[in-house]
């Protein structure tokens, strides 16, 4: 019998190489069960993996979908989604995030520090783009999370499940982040900042991270 993480890894595989952007429904379970050669309860265990890690999320009745579960409904998604940019997106980053940071370093817990941390740990142990995607959204989510404020995390989760459908899927020159790959640096420096509760520091340590992805990631929009 396969394994779950082999199943597991066959199914990010499969994502990956026939495109699936965010958001994207997949083939349903006999047919993706077909395709891999394994039955339809082999399978869950594998997709139940898949969407702990917030690689994929399930609706009953409608289907699996790439990527976290949406804090908007799929609808909603669709129409933010048409009338936003890549760069509007990087703009509204740059408005919220460093605040979010800011506060976070006046409120974080030292659980939420741990698990910010956490985080970072997983995204430098990430094995392809997708996981270390999967992994940074969970971080910048930890972040939000640590300011204590349920409408600013509600805020933020709204620009992020935007943020995700817009510029998830790019064509990426290596199979997975590399060993010096700068976000790592500039994590841990946000984290630095907020375990010292310097609420500056971190504001202006988001800043810089979110502008350094800009000219990463988005070079041909930068004005």
């Amino acid at each position: 019998m396969a394994r779950t993480s082999d199943l597991s890894g066959r199914l990010r595989a499969m994502i990956v190489e026939r495109g699936y952007g965010h958001n994207a429904q997949l083939p349903p379970e006999r047919e993706l069960s077909a395709t891999l050669g394994v039955t339809r309860n082999q399978l869950r265990r594998p997709l139940d993996a898949l969407e702990a890690a917030g690689l994929v999320w399930r609706h009953v009745g409608r289907g699996t979908f790439v990527g976290a579960r949406p804090v908007l409904n799929i609808a909603e998604t669709e129409y933010l989604r048409s009338i936003t940019t890549p760069a509007q997106v990087i703009e509204a980053r740059l408005a919220i995030e460093p605040n979010l940071a800011s506060l976070a370093a006046l409120h974080a817990t030292d659980a939420q520090i741990e698990r910010i941390g956490g985080r970072i740990d997983e995204c430098i142990a990430a094995a392809d783009w997708r996981g270390y995607e999967a992994a940074d959204n969970s971080l910048h989510l930890e972040i939000a999370r640590a300011t204590q404020n349920k409408l600013l995390v509600f805020l933020f989760e709204t620009l992020n499940t935007v943020r995700r459908t817009v510029v998830w899927s790019q064509r990426r020159a290596t199979q997975r982040p590399p060993r010096d790959y700068a976000s790592f640096r500039e994590h841990r420096i946000i984290l630095d900042a907020i375990t010292a509760g310097e609420a500056g520091l971190a504001a202006e340590a988001m800043r810089v991270h979110l502008t350094a992805v800009y000219e990463r990631v988005l070079p041909m929009l930068k004005p």
